[in-house]
């Protein structure tokens, strides 16, 4: 653990009073500051994140943990597949994400305590149990908060939309919120939300019209200082920046991608979106969010399973390719989880319930090591029988990997510092 006070901490002091403090208060918050744990960031083995999110509870025995042994009522109609690494074998409808097993870690063994969507949604997207008494930031804005911009590019970016509440800044500071595409980019005319000018501002006016923003800011910023000044001067200054950049308009231009790539990852949501990610991480965002599919299947599961899963096969298969094939796959880190997985036991209508007990997720690239089954479910895949993987030890991983500590302490509103992930250690067994 380090800490340095620099001298323009002791010049601070002067203008205190000036931005509404007193000197008791401002000793009071460089007294927090100094007792936090603090840890400089360095960007790590992944460079970028691709999260992929399965909204709803995908089931694991219908996806990475299918159960061929175990009676019909716990493994479900659907058969299963060997892949190309020895003794894993995968759902029948991952056909082609079956061939790519050997660049893939699969966990077995996640576990949490929430069965309910939001809770569960929280976990997974912040690395912590929800509290009554702090809405905690999503990763995607604890790597913003850590990392300077890059190659003009939002560094957070959600696609289609932020999915959920909990994928935002919780405590910290709205200026490290996700960018948010705003349409589908599987859609007909995709575009995306105030990318371009609007009709009758050219290049000049447009000029302009920063310059007299600025000076405005600077205005305000001399009168008063609030997170709301701050966070509106860094969403201008994003916006700004893409609007000007032809690289930053292009990364999100999906017909400048040629045609056999975008056929190869399937003209559809699973394919337009993960073939997005990849341009994105490409052109320098951090970290990308993306949503596909629903797969809360209290019923017909077998029906639900064969309406998301094969666009979603070809979609990732290819993307894992596709990131090898550019040289990108050992600097980006991607990974595929759900908020929970499902019941042991197929129900009365034919699906599964929520079950947190026990499912799995799937990581690969940015220092993840491929070709391997991180701990195991009992036969039923009710719960953990090997190497319990717990939400903290993943997400302090997934930091890890990004070059951030996660037992760093971050300040929250009151002056209290909180760690980045409270307990999680990282799991070196997932590591290349």
């Amino acid at each position: 653990m380090s800490f340095k006070q620099s001298r323009r901490d002791f010049l601070h002091v002067g203008f205190a009073g000036g931005i509404g403090l007193t000197l008791p208060e401002f000793l009071r918050i460089k007294s927090a500051q100094a007792e936090q744990k603090y840890y400089e960031t360095k960007e790590g083995t992944a460079k970028s994140v691709i999260f992929i999110y399965l909204p709803g509870g995908a089931a694991h025995q219908e996806t990475w943990d299918p159960k061929p042994y175990a009676p019909v009522e716990y493994r479900g109609p659907m058969g299963s597949i060997e892949t190309n690494v020895a003794g894993v074998r995968f759902n029948e409808k991952l056909a082609k994400t079956a061939k790519i097993m050997d660049k893939l870690t699969v966990c077995r063994s996640m576990s949490h305590g929430e069965a309910a969507h939001e809770r569960g949604t929280h976990n997974m997207f912040t690395g912590y149990r929800p509290s009554p008494a702090l809405q905690f930031p999503s990763m995607g804005s604890v790597v913003t908060h850590e990392f300077g911009p890059r190659n003009s590019m939002p560094q957070y970016v959600c696609i289609p939309n932020q999915p959920n509440e909990f994928a935002g800044t919780g405590y910290l500071s709205s200026s490290f919120a996700p960018f948010s595409v705003g349409s589908d980019p599987a859609s007909n005319g995709f575009k995306v939300r105030d990318l371009n000018l609007p009709g009758g501002v050219d290049d000049k006016r447009f000029t302009r019209r920063r310059s007299l923003l600025d000076a405005v800011n600077d205005h305000f910023v001399t009168k008063e200082k609030a997170d709301s000044l701050d966070a509106v001067d860094t969403f201008y200054k994003q916006a700004y920046d893409m609007v000007s950049s032809k690289a930053s308009q292009e990364a999100f231009d999906l017909d400048k991608e040629d045609a056999k790539v975008r056929d190869a990852y399937g003209r559809n949501q699973a394919g337009a979106r993960m073939l997005l990610s990849r341009r994105l991480v490409e052109a320098g965002a951090r970290f990308v969010t993306m949503t596909y599919g629903g797969w809360d299947m209290h019923d017909r599961i077998q029906t639900g399973i064969e309406r998301n899963l094969p666009s979603f096969d070809q979609a990732f298969s290819t993307l894992i390719t596709d990131l090898y094939d550019r040289g990108l796959l050992d600097s980006t880190l991607v990974c595929v989880c759900s908020e929970f997985g499902r019941t042991p036991k197929i129900n009365g209508t034919a699906g599964r319930d929520h079950w947190p007990k026990v499912f799995s997720l799937v990581m690969a690239g940015g220092g993840i090591k491929g070709g391997q089954v991180y701990g195991s479910s009992d036969a039923i895949a009710s719960e953990p029988e090997d190497k319990p993987l717990s939400v903290m030890d993943w997400a302090s991983t997934i930091y890890h990997c990004m070059g951030i500590v996660s037992d760093k302490e971050l300040m929250a509103p009151g002056d209290r510092p909180i760690e980045i992930v409270d307990g999680g250690k990282v799991v070196k067994e997932l590591l290349v």
